[in-house]
C-alpha cells in the first residue's frame, strides 16, 4: 500500500520544463538599461505582423516626461540605427510615472531579421530597451559574427570639458575634451579600442578622425573614455561632435563656438592703418617732387638790421623806418645828423646811438597845428 501511494505521488509531481536554447545574440537592452536607467521595459501587443500592419508598444520604468523614439530594426540592431526603418519610426513622450503607450506601423527594415522594436531616449540621460519582433514576409539571415574586442555602448550623455584661451579669440583652433561613459556588452574585454571622433557644421558632411583610447574595458563593466576634439583655425558657429565605434554612432554632443573677434579687429585696424600710411607716403613724395616758388627764402646779409630788415646806405647808420607820430621822424634824423657831425668820427658806436631829448629840445605835444617845416629853431641859450 505504501509503495502504491509513493508511485501515485511521483506521477502527480510536475515534470521539469526543458530549458529553452539561448539565442546567440540576445538584445542588449537588459545589460544596457541595468547600468544606465534602472530597468525600463518595452512590451508589444503582437509578436508578429506583416508590412502595412500595426502594433501597440507600451513601456514602463522610463524617466518622467522623456522623449523617446520607436523603431523596427533588423539584425537585432547590431549595426546601430543604420539597420532600422527610420522613416517609419514614431516619437512618444512618457507621462509623469515614466510610462507610455504608442501605435507603431509595421515596416520592413533595411537589414534582414531577426528583428527588434527599439525604444531609446532622444534628450537627457541615455536609455534604451528592445523587444523581439518578427516582420512577416521579411527575409531572415544569420547574424554576423561578433567582433573581437567587446561591444561598447554609451551609458550616459557625453560632455565637453575645457575652455578657449586668448589665442582662440584671434583665430587659433578651438580644443575640447570629449568625456563619455561606455559599457562593454560583449563577452570579451575591449583593449585599447579605436574610436572615430567626427565634427560637422550645418549641412556639411561630418569629418571623422580615428583616435585610440589607451585602456581596457572588461566584459560587463564600464569605463570613462576621454578623447581630444579640435576644430579648424578660425572655426565658429554651431558644431556637432559625434563619437563612433564599430560602425555605430555612440553619442552626439552640440558645441557652440564663438566668433574670433580678434581677427575682425585686426582687419579693421589694417583697413585704417594701411590707407593712412599710403596717404602720408604719397604726400611726402608730392612735396619732394613739386617745384619751388621763385624768390625762395630771403637770407640775412651783412648790412641788414635785425629790427627793420632795411639796408643802410653805404653801410652807414641803419634807417629806423617810418615813425608812428607825424613829424617826429624828420626831427630825429636831423638831431642825429647834427650830433654825429660833432662826434668823434673814429667811434662808430656814437653814430649809431639813439638821440636823447632834453626839456628844451623835446617836441611839443600841446600844439594842435601841423608843423610846416621839418626843422625846429634852436632855443635860446643852447650851445
Amino acid at each position: 500500500m505504501a509503495l502504491l501511494l509513493l508511485c501515485l505521488a511521483l506521477a502527480a509531481a510536475p515534470l521539469p520544463a526543458a530549458a529553452a536554447p539561448a539565442a546567440p545574440y540576445a538584445p542588449a537592452a537588459a545589460a544596457y538599461t541595468a547600468v544606465a536607467q534602472g530597468h525600463p521595459t518595452v512590451h508589444l501587443s503582437r509578436k508578429e505582423a506583416g508590412k502595412g500592419g500595426s502594433l501597440t508598444v507600451t513601456g514602463r520604468g522610463w524617466r518622467p516626461k522623456a522623449l523617446l523614439t520607436l523603431l523596427i530594426c533588423g539584425q537585432n540592431m547590431i549595426g546601430g540605427t543604420n539597420s532600422c526603418a527610420n522613416g517609419d519610426g514614431r516619437a512618444v513622450t512618457t507621462d509623469a510615472h515614466g510610462a507610455f503607450r504608442r501605435l507603431l506601423p509595421v515596416a520592413e527594415p533595411p537589414k534582414p531579421c531577426p528583428c527588434v522594436v527599439h525604444a531609446a531616449t532622444v534628450t537627457g540621460e541615455a536609455a534604451a530597451a528592445d523587444a523581439a519582433f518578427t516582420v512577416a514576409g521579411h527575409p531572415v539571415a544569420p547574424l554576423p559574427a561578433e567582433r573581437a574586442g567587446g561591444r561598447l555602448t554609451a551609458l550616459a550623455q557625453p560632455r565637453l570639458a575645457g575652455s578657449s584661451g586668448l589665442l582662440t579669440w584671434f583665430g587659433a583652433p578651438a580644443r575640447r575634451q570629449l568625456t563619455l561613459t561606455v559599457g562593454n556588452l560583449g563577452s570579451a574585454p575591449a583593449k585599447d579600442p579605436v574610436f572615430r571622433v567626427g565634427t560637422s557644421h550645418g549641412i556639411f558632411a561630418t569629418e571623422w578622425e580615428e583616435q585610440q583610447w589607451r585602456g581596457t574595458v572588461p566584459a560587463g563593466k564600464k569605463a570613462e573614455v576621454t578623447l581630444p576634439v579640435e576644430l579648424p583655425a578660425g572655426a565658429h558657429g554651431d558644431y556637432l561632435v559625434s563619437l563612433e565605434y564599430g560602425g555605430k554612432v555612440l553619442a552626439e554632443q552640440p558645441w557652440g563656438v564663438g566668433r574670433p573677434w580678434g581677427v575682425t579687429l585686426f582687419w579693421v585696424l589694417l583697413c585704417v592703418v594701411v590707407p593712412t600710411a599710403v596717404f602720408r607716403i604719397g604726400m611726402a613724395l608730392v612735396d619732394r617732387v613739386r617745384p619751388r616758388r621763385s624768390g625762395g627764402t630771403r637770407r640775412h646779409g651783412a648790412g641788414r638790421t635785425p629790427t627793420t630788415g632795411r639796408t643802410s646806405p653805404a653801410g652807414g647808420t641803419p634807417d629806423p623806418g617810418p615813425t608812428r607820430a607825424a613829424g617826429i621822424g624828420p626831427r630825429i634824423r636831423n638831431r642825429t645828423a647834427r650830433e654825429g657831425s660833432t662826434a668823434d668820427p673814429g667811434t662808430p658806436g656814437d653814430r649809431a646811438a639813439l638821440p636823447w631829448f632834453t626839456q628844451d629840445t623835446a617836441p611839443s605835444t600841446t600844439s594842435t597845428e601841423r608843423p610846416t617845416s621839418t626843422e625846429r629853431p634852436t632855443s635860446k641859450g643852447s650851445a
